[in-house]
């Protein structure tokens, strides 16, 4: 009988790694000072989770994505880290959230749910959002989670005009 898969947790200094490695290059902030956003793309779209999977890295001619925080971002031009086989594959094709915000690849943390994570594990995932994927990589959409309630119906919450380089007369 096989068991569950041995649960991979990076340690502090390998999530340091990771984002240093993520992010060779990368604009850093000084304090009191907003990191400047990637390059704004073409108009971004909504994910199904279905659609969103399409793009996990496993076909070398399509692009590859992936969501935090349901904002979806194209991660295409770091293929070394995120491409077919890369050490951070298994963050591609999904809303991995939740793995974002506790440096793991465990397959049971990657997903968008958010609960009961630490505030230490919270601010974590504010800061490489932020000054990672927000700074580095273009926003090609939002995943229909964060749009959608569960039920299909609006999500009240959601506002367009907060939402990272969304421009309303050309997206949607």
């Amino acid at each position: 009988m096989v068991g569950p898969a041995p649960r991979r947790r990076l340690r502090p200094l390998a999530a340091l790694a990771l984002v240093l490695a993520l992010a060779p290059g990368l604009p850093t902030a000084r304090a009191g000072q907003t990191p400047r956003p990637a390059e704004r793309g073409p108009p971004v779209r909504l994910f199904t989770e279905e659609e969103l999977a399409r793009y996990g890295g496993e076909e070398e001619d399509q692009p590859i994505y992936l969501a935090v925080k349901g904002v979806v971002f194209d991660v295409t031009s770091g293929k070394e880290f995120y491409g077919r086989g890369a050490p951070y594959n298994a963050l591609t094709g999904k809303d991995s959230t939740r793995g974002v915000a506790k440096m793991s690849l465990d397959p049971a943390d990657l997903t968008h749910d958010t609960t009961g994570l630490t505030a230490k594990e919270l601010e974590a995932l504010d800061e490489v959002f932020t000054k990672v994927y927000k700074a580095k990589y273009p926003i090609v959409g939002y995943t229909a989670r964060r749009i959608l309630n569960e039920d299909g119906s609006p999500n009240l919450d959601f506002k367009p005009e907060d939402q990272p380089h969304f421009d309303i007369k050309d997206e949607f």
